[in-house]
């Protein structure tokens, strides 16, 4: 607990947690809800996998961009924006929905909108943390708890959602998430930072991107841990545009079935959160990318051929475990290693490997589906993460190589 609670000392990092927790919870309502919509009106896992391609493809084009304006402006004040922003788009669905008017491609156009958004936000958001902890020690413990927030989010959303669905409609969950963004725009006001030097906002946008990409090329742990992060992501997280028909048709259940499902994703992430947050560094997070790479594949294999909920929910358990150690182990490294004024740029790219490939790959995963079925392209997508989490573990030893003195370097003792 002592490692754990660290970034709690520091009243910024208080304020935007509990704002974003709530956020985070009614973006999960609102998730669950637009794939249930869309799955009740259509049917069909094709439009599931579009909605998904669509709500998260921005990422791929736009977040880079949102890199180079944390790094260009003042991050609180762009996070007002996108968090408003994001209000408008739930807000607005909730009127469709209310008014008997919402129809798939409505859905799928406001997915789209709020993908644009959240790609300008979430690596704004990323680079904000270290303004609030500026304490390379107390970093690692809030990276930690922004994806025990996240992770948070996917396992008490959903469940609410499903309740809310029971008794409910969709509408009412989009009206929740739109109410929920008041509380991190509230604990954004209430938030003061010092003020941190910025890349000029003359240098051109296209020069600034090629710094920024070339820094990371030539920084070791970005180049080898990226693509390890981008293959499990293409390839193993699509199970969640999947689920829905997992959920109606191989378990016969319902919205509230779907939300147990997801929320076992959530609660295995949070699991493997309070381990990294409990850690007292960075020192050994590179290997564990390459275990919980692995270990996300095998249980999705599992996942995939069960037919049994109890053990479908402890294997979904352990995927979201592994994907979410995996991915803010290699987060953790990249924020303690990068420097300041390129922070923004290279968690860009992170945002882009982690976040940007689901779209893709929830495409793929629908199209491959309807035509070999969603068991057979979940095993294929766990046989893919474990081939890439072995490329990595024969890489280690050079990682370790170049890691041990830059960790020495910045005091940061050994584990």
């Amino acid at each position: 607990m002592k490692h754990s609670l660290r970034a709690f000392r520091h009243r910024n990092y208080r304020l935007f947690f509990f704002g974003q927790s709530l956020s985070v919870i009614g973006t999960w309502i609102q998730q669950l809800a637009m794939s249930w919509l869309v799955y009740r009106l259509s049917g069909s896992a094709w439009l599931l996998g579009v909605t998904g391609f669509a709500g998260q493809i921005a990422i791929v084009v736009v977040a880079p961009f949102g890199g180079i304006w944390a790094d260009r402006f003042d991050r609180r004040k762009l996070l007002l924006i996108t968090q408003g922003l994001a209000m408008v788009q739930g807000l607005a669905l909730a009127a469709l929905s209310y008014a008997g008017l919402v129809e798939v491609w409505h859905v799928v156009v406001m997915a789209a909108l709020l993908g644009i958004v959240m790609a300008f936000d979430t690596p704004i958001r990323s680079s904000f943390t270290a303004e609030m902890v500026p304490s390379k020690q107390d970093l690692p413990s809030a990276i930690a708890f922004n994806a025990v927030m996240q992770n948070g989010g996917r396992m008490i959303g959903p469940t609410i959602a499903g309740l809310l669905l029971t008794v409910s409609s969709e509408a009412f969950c989009f009206l929740a998430n739109g109410i929920s963004k008041l509380a991190v725009i509230a604990s954004l006001i209430m938030i003061a930072v010092e003020h941190q030097a910025r890349v000029p906002a003359k240098d051109r946008i296209w020069a600034s991107f090629k710094e920024g990409a070339a820094y990371a090329w030539n920084l070791p742990p970005a180049r080898l841990l990226l693509p390890v992060v981008a293959l499990t992501s293409f390839m193993v997280t699509p199970y969640l545009t999947l689920m829905p028909i997992f959920a109606a048709k191989i378990f016969t259940g319902g919205a509230h079935t779907l939300g147990f499902l997801i929320g076992g994703a959530g609660f295995g992430g949070i699991v493997g959160m309070v381990f990294l947050a409990s850690r007292p560094g960075v020192r050994g997070l590179a290997r564990w990318v390459a275990i919980a790479s692995a270990l996300a594949g095998v249980a999705m294999i599992g996942f995939a051929y069960s037919r049994l909920l109890p053990l479908s929910m402890f294997l979904i358990t352990v995927t979201g475990f592994g994907i979410i150690i995996m991915a803010n182990s290699t987060n953790q490294i990249l924020q303690t290693i990068v420097e300041d004024n390129k922070r923004g740029r290279v968690m860009s790219f992170f945002v882009v490997a982690f976040l940007g490939m689901q779209p893709l790959g929830s495409l793929a995963a629908g199209a491959l589906a309807s035509w070999i079925g969603a068991p057979h392209t979940l095993a294929i997508g766990g046989l893919c993460a474990v081939i890439g989490a072995g490329a990595l573990w024969r890489k280690l030893p050079l990682l370790r190589e170049y890691m041990r003195p830059l960790y020495q370097k910045l005091g940061i003792a050994e584990n």
